[in-house]
């Protein structure tokens, strides 16, 4: 009898080691990643909410360190090195900590991203870098917690927090034009390997960027020379090279075959930027 009440013991014991209780968290955590250019940005954080709480100058004082958000550092993660309000910030992840004031938030990348909430002991030499970013009032309250990316370009965009009725946005600038530009010299090494795609995307690099537009110009030609006139976009493009460079002629004979192709393939978005660009030209 005493052995089967051990057993029937161990038996409930082992049950009740492998219930788990599963609750919400308060402030659950969150992941933003985002390709920036060609770099990669991720996010990680906990979102607390205001449940009727004042958050900042109350629950978050003002001109006191905070941790940004709750739980775990929250980081940013930077895949390359960046410049992070002109300060310039190497590749890494980095703890986000922050002084909120009424006007102005000082916000610091910290290396060690190992912390639950502030360091115990603050180290200076961990400081990567530090800048102010002006507040901005938002027009109503956010209730959670909330990091963006906005304000994306090729070259970068801004690092957003949102809480209460509160944001700023830390603006950073990733090396989009190096990367493509080394990307783009090392394709036309080897022109054997390349197809129209490649000069194509070379050419639109570098008339959005407004780069050299000789070398936009020569990539675009040779694009469409490898084509069959169907591809609508090139020659939209091709004629939007011309007439940077100011050969309207060149940019209504591309402009008049881009739009036949379109029409072809029923792209009337494309019928539409021909059309206007035609009146444009064709008046001037």
């Amino acid at each position: 009898m005493k052995k089967f009440a051990l057993v029937v013991f161990t038996a409930l014991l082992s049950v009740s080691l492998q219930a788990q209780i599963q609750t919400p968290q308060p402030s659950p955590s969150s992941k933003l990643e985002q390709v920036v250019g060609l770099s990669n940005v991720v996010v990680e954080y906990s979102r607390p909410s205001m449940r009727g709480r004042t958050i900042f100058g109350d629950l978050v004082p003002y001109d006191a360190l905070w941790r940004t958000g709750a739980n775990k550092n929250t980081t940013v993660t930077f895949s390359d090195d960046v410049v992070v309000e002109g300060k310039e910030l190497k590749a890494g992840t980095y703890a986000i900590f922050t002084r909120p004031s009424e006007a102005v938030w000082e916000v610091i990348f910290y290396s060690d991203s190992e912390n639950w909430g502030t360091p115990k002991e603050w180290d200076a030499s961990k400081v990567a870098a530090t800048v102010k970013v002006e507040v901005y009032p938002m027009p109503v309250p956010i209730e959670t917690f909330t990091m963006t990316i906005d304000d994306l370009h090729n070259n970068g965009g801004s690092l957003g927090i949102m809480w209460e009725k509160v944001y700023v946005g830390v603006k950073f600038v990733v090396p989009t034009v190096a990367k493509t530009t080394e990307s783009i010299e090392a394709a036309m090494a080897s022109p054997s390997n390349l197809k129209a795609g490649d000069y194509f995307d070379a050419a639109y690099y570098y008339f959005s960027e407004g780069m050299n537009m000789g070398k936009a110009k020569e990539w675009i030609d040779k694009a469409v020379s490898m084509g069959d006139g169907s591809a609508y976009w090139m020659t939209r493009v091709q004629s939007l090279i011309y007439a940077k460079l100011g050969d309207k002629k060149g940019a209504i004979e591309a402009a008049k075959k881009s739009l036949v192709a379109a029409q072809a393939e029923g792209n009337q978005d494309y019928v539409k930027m021909n059309k206007e660009s035609l009146k444009e030209w064709e008046t001037e």
